[in-house]
């Protein structure tokens, strides 16, 4: 296992600025993973970590150790820092077998023969890659291939694990059972993971602290719940959730410092302190729907019911505003029902309207435990 320290990395193409000044400490042992949309930079960064792109400015640490600082002129080669790299496309030669493509990375190590061979046999095996093992890459399925890129990594046991979008190319099916394998192999090996995808799902149920990116800058560190939760900007909250969470701009009303308006629906966020124009955020399960009024609440009209397994997801408007709903099987609606709507205030996320940021009341317990 290894620690790494990412110190004001700057990375630049030309014009375009790829990594702006990015600082980050990834703990010992820990599953962190890379989530923006393309462009954000979450590859550039996973890139420098690896060696294969150099940054025009700060400082990686891996384990203690220097691989690369600007202002020293220090660069460590890739083949030297120790660690390993799932690519999307998997990477595999051709020409050779699936036992003679996981050898290959225990050829580079200079092991001997009895050694190789034990660690091979047994990845394979861990890997359920042992009947497969005199096949060449292209009699195999797009999950097998995946397997075998994850053998030739995990034979050499480096203590840290870069992988970039591994599971892209995968169907859903598929990359739900390679979800489930890569969090055991991670977690038997305790090796320090990186990795990088758009899929938040593949975030939040893989990581054990995600880094959502944005324009080469970092968003927010957090463990999945708490960004899921607790997003600390609008961008955060707006990036994170599916179905989308719904972002209600408003402004004082009444001159209630709690009451907040948009000129179709009233919403109470229950504290005082807050400037006069907010952006309320609610997830689609924080809002309590009913076919009774309830307090507090208000009416609006269903506009679309969307059946998904064992929820439901509605679609809300009232006036020129809409918004999204999760619902159980325990209430039935239909489009064009008029339903009311009642907010949970202890859920409710409030950003200042202006930056975009978090703001949260004096007291803040219920969202930190």
């Amino acid at each position: 296992m290894a620690s790494i320290e990412i110190e004001n990395l700057t990375k630049r193409y030309g014009a375009m600025t790829a990594l702006d000044n990015v600082s980050l400490k990834i703990e010992s042992g820990e599953f962190l993973v890379l989530l923006g949309p393309s462009g954000c930079g979450k590859t550039t960064l996973l890139r420098c970590l690896a060696g294969l792109e150099t940054p025009d400015e700060g400082e990686i640490y891996m384990d203690g150790e220097l691989v690369f600082s600007s202002k020293l002129k220090r660069i460590v080669p890739p083949g030297k820092r120790n660690l390993g790299m799932v690519f999307q496309s998997y990477a595999l030669w051709p020409h050779m077998t699936v036992r003679d493509n996981v050898k290959f990375g225990l050829d580079v190590l200079n092991l001997s023969e009895s050694e190789s061979k034990d660690r091979l046999d047994q990845v394979l095996k861990d890997l359920g890659m042992s009947d497969l093992q005199n096949r060449y890459p292209s009699e195999l399925s797009g999950g097998q291939q995946q397997r075998v890129a994850l053998a030739r990594l995990l034979a050499t046991k480096p203590p840290v694990f870069l992988m970039d979008e591994p599971l892209s190319n995968l169907d859903a099916r598929l990359r739900m059972d390679m979800r489930v394998e890569l969090k055991k192999f991670q977690a038997f090996t305790g090796s320090t993971t990186v990795y990088v995808t758009h899929d938040q799902t593949e975030a939040m149920t893989m990581s054990t602290r995600v880094v959502v990116m944005r324009d080469g800058q970092i968003q927010q560190v957090s463990p999945p719940s708490q960004l899921y939760k607790r997003p600390e900007n609008t961008f955060v909250a707006d990036f994170i959730g599916m179905p989308r969470i719904n972002l209600i701009q408003a402004n004082q009303s009444d001159g209630k410092n709690h009451l907040y308006s948009n000129g179709d629906i009233d919403i109470d966020i229950g504290w005082d302190e807050a400037p006069s124009s907010i952006v309320v955020g609610a997830r689609p399960e924080d809002l309590k729907i009913s076919k009774k009024e309830l307090k507090g609440s208000q009416t609006y009209e269903v506009s679309s019911v969307l059946p998904n397994g064992p929820e439901t997801i509605i679609q809300l408007t009232k006036g020129g505003t809409i918004l999204l709903a999760r619902i159980g099987h325990e209430i039935d609606v239909h489009e064009g029902e008029k339903v009311t709507v009642q907010f949970d205030q202890k859920a409710l996320n409030v950003y200042d309207a202006k930056s975009g940021a978090l703001l949260g009341p004096p007291i803040d317990t219920d969202r930190t435990n």
